[in-house]
């Protein structure tokens, strides 16, 4: 039998959970309170995030990665998602930025840019939804004009992680208007060189207060050409095929912290008393947590098997759609339950469990709302 903490896991991966949960819990997590309110984390901490290997784990090692594969990576998420200590944004910095530009940049973009953001000196952002568009991404209004060896950005995004601290944002522009989706192509702006960005306000969210969200504005930016990011007009495509990495992404983060949620209701439970003994000696009480439980362990499992089958490049989007959908319905569903048995402690903030159910709440929305994930499950039957 194995004894590796995933299915899809080995010792060095398990071993690489380790250290990031041990980071989380003793570097990030006494410092969640001042993340909430300055609406980020300190730039000490992607520096020491890169120095312990944290950061970009799956990017080659030419490129100053950890040489990893993604589960290098999905084990530091989980991590993350388990300790609670959510506000640093490695989602779109290692998940979603280093894997664009090791799929679809040139040689010397990759030199240039990937070994910054695998020390932590360099924080990336990718930059997609807009104020009108929501997850159509084929409404994009931001444009990019090409001007000789330059193109010149107008536009404006929203809710954009790591928007506020990033050095370098891939932006989805449009740069031929009459092309619709063959038209979007994908920029990398270095921001501390765009002259006439922006950035707009740090969101106050909901949940996941402590991520540097923020709105970017972008009024005739010019950008050197040699910063597309693979083809002109090949966006879109790069965009959909990058969304099941995504998704999946966002499936691990709500089985993580689903999970996470019942093991912290079960201590609660049988340390709190109520009607002169525990509350886990409440039938009702042992009931629900064994419906939380089961849910969280079949979430579990289908995720892992969307793992595996990711990891070998066997992922469709139709399975993404289902387990980011799936794992993220159940992850409401469960922490919800748990918070109830918390009673009043469960909307008190201090309790962890408050946190959960108010950062678990975008899951249903992020990397494309779960409505549009059944419709695009609809459509593979």
């Amino acid at each position: 039998m194995s004894t590796t903490l995933f299915s899809w896991s080995d010792p060095e991966v398990d071993a690489l959970h380790n250290l990031a949960t041990k980071f989380f819990e003793t570097e990030a997590q006494p410092n969640e309170e001042r993340y909430i309110e300055q609406k980020h984390v300190d730039r000490q901490l992607w520096l020491r995030a890169g120095e312990l290997g944290l950061l970009c784990a799956a990017v080659p090692e030419q490129y100053g990665g950890g040489g990893g594969t993604h589960a290098h990576d999905f084990a530091v998420y989980d991590a993350q998602f388990r300790t609670g200590a959510t506000s640093l944004g490695l989602a779109a910095h290692s998940g979603l930025v280093a894997p664009y530009l090791v799929a679809y940049g040139s040689e010397e973009q990759k030199q240039r840019w990937l070994p910054g953001m695998a020390e932590g000196k360099t924080i990336g952002a990718i930059a997609m939804t807009e104020p009108s568009g929501g997850s159509d991404l084929k409404a994009l209004r931001t444009t990019a004009r090409r001007d000789g060896d330059e193109y010149v950005i107008n536009g404006s995004k929203t809710f954009i992680s790591n928007g506020g601290m990033a050095d370098l944002i891939i932006v989805a522009t449009t740069t031929d208007p009459s092309a619709g989706a063959r038209g979007i192509s994908l920029i990398v702006m270095e921001t501390a060189k765009a002259h006439g960005f922006t950035v707009g306000r740090l969101l106050n969210k909901m949940g996941l207060r402590g991520q540097d969200t923020a709105e970017l504005f972008f009024d005739d930016v010019r950008v050197p050409a040699d910063n597309l990011l693979g083809e002109e007009g090949s966006g879109f495509g790069y965009l959909m095929k990058q969304l099941v990495h995504e998704r999946l992404m966002v499936a691990i983060f709500a089985t993580a912290n689903t999970g996470a949620a019942v093991d912290e209701t079960v201590r609660y439970t049988k340390e709190r008393t109520a009607f002169g003994g525990p509350l886990f000696d409440m039938q009702n009480t042992r009931f629900e947590l064994a419906k939380c439980k089961t849910l969280a362990e079949v979430a579990r499992t289908f995720i892992d098997r969307c793992v595996e089958r990711h990891l070998v490049g066997d992922l469709d989007p139709a399975s993404a759609s289902m387990a980011k959908a799936y794992a993220t319905d159940v992850e409401g569903q469960v922490i919800d339950r748990c918070l109830q048995l918390f009673g009043g402690y469960g909307y008190m903030l201090e309790y962890p469990i408050a946190r959960r159910y108010t950062d678990a709440r975008v899951s249903r929305i992020y990397a494309g709302a779960n409505e549009i994930m059944n419709e695009l499950i609809a459509r593979s039957l």
